[in-house]
């Protein structure tokens, strides 16, 4: 696999804030969407958990199933109270009802003070129900308020909005071959002067152990001034490439992963964006190209760009994929 190539002509990178240890590693190094493949130990797990981080990126059935969850865990934790300390306090809760009827009512008397609607059929009685409900409105007012925030957070938090690929292939290219991935925004935000970055890992047996070696992949056009169509990210896989002399078996056994960065300014929220996504060997497909994905649209006022054909790709003929190792 050239490996003597490598260590003279191309200079790896040691900033990837990956480790070369090989065996330590356990599958891809970055998951397709962009975060690392990894678990951290050693702290208790209140203390390696940011809550407000988990809650910002958590997707939006599960944040709102957070929200219900810890409503009803609330309303259940007072209402436990409420009947702890007796229904007889609560004005309007006949205790000559079923338990499980004037616990619901207990319930909801719970879900009324934590929300401060108060519709006054229940009320607190007494001076240690009245310093409950006192407390829960409280506790309520604090976290609606945390809510709120998460909310908009969430709903304001800038997000590149780009959607990748599902596969990198090894394409003909102007009399040679070259690594393309290809990317799209798919909301309706602008961004202008995106800037991609491609690194490649290489697992490499050097004296007998195995070595994790990263290069940066030299692309044909490394930034753009607007990317309103698609992007087809190429890298030339000629001598100046990190991997011209791999074939497509040998980027395999060495299990290659790309990793695609993009990075830039969203006209909307007049803020850096960015995003990331890897490729592992399992996804390189050799000798294809991408389809078209835009076209004119048939009235002929506007370009349209179908986003559901990002991965669409073709093989080439065979005679042109022998050509490609």
């Amino acid at each position: 696999m050239a490996i003597s190539n490598h260590k003279t002509k191309f200079k790896d990178l040691s900033n990837t804030g990956f480790g070369a240890n090989s065996s330590a590693e356990g599958g891809r190094l970055v998951n397709p969407d962009g975060s690392n493949n990894l678990r951290k130990t050693g702290l208790p797990f209140y203390e390696r958990i940011s809550v407000y981080h988990s809650l910002l990126r958590m997707n939006r059935f599960k944040f709102a199933m957070a929200i219900f969850t810890f409503y009803t865990a609330i309303n259940l934790f007072f209402a436990v109270i409420y009947f702890t300390i007796g229904v007889d306090h609560l004005s309007g809760i006949d205790v000559n009802h079923p338990f499980m009827v004037r616990f619901l009512e207990a319930f909801f008397f719970s879900s009324q003070t934590l929300t401060t609607v108060g519709y006054g059929h229940v009320a607190p009685s007494g001076l240690l129900t009245n310093f409950v409900a006192s407390t829960e409105s409280l506790l309520g007012i604090l976290a609606f308020a945390v809510v709120t925030g998460l909310i908009y957070g969430r709903f304001s938090r800038p997000r590149a909005y780009i959607m990748f690929s599902n596969n990198i292939i090894v394409a003909p290219h102007k009399g040679s071959r070259a690594l393309m991935a290809r990317i799209a925004t798919y909301k309706n935000n602008h961004l202008t002067d995106a800037e991609a970055q491609l690194t490649v890992a290489l697992h490499v047996n050097e004296d007998g152990r195995m070595i994790t070696r990263f290069y940066q992949l030299p692309l044909e056009i490394s930034k753009v001034t607007s990317l309103a169509l698609s992007w087809t990210v190429v890298h030339p896989i000629n001598e100046d490439s990190p991997i011209a002399n791999y074939t497509a078996e040998q980027l395999k056994d060495a299990k290659m992963e790309v990793i695609l960065s993009i990075k830039a300014f969203d006209d909307h929220f007049s803020n850096t964006v960015q995003q990331r996504t890897s490729y592992s060997h399992h996804q390189l497909v050799y000798g294809a190209k991408f389809e078209p994905m835009f076209e004119r649209a048939p009235d002929g006022n506007y370009t349209l760009l179908e986003l559901d054909k990002i991965s669409h790709h073709s093989l080439v003929p065979l005679e042109d994929r022998a050509n490609l190792n």
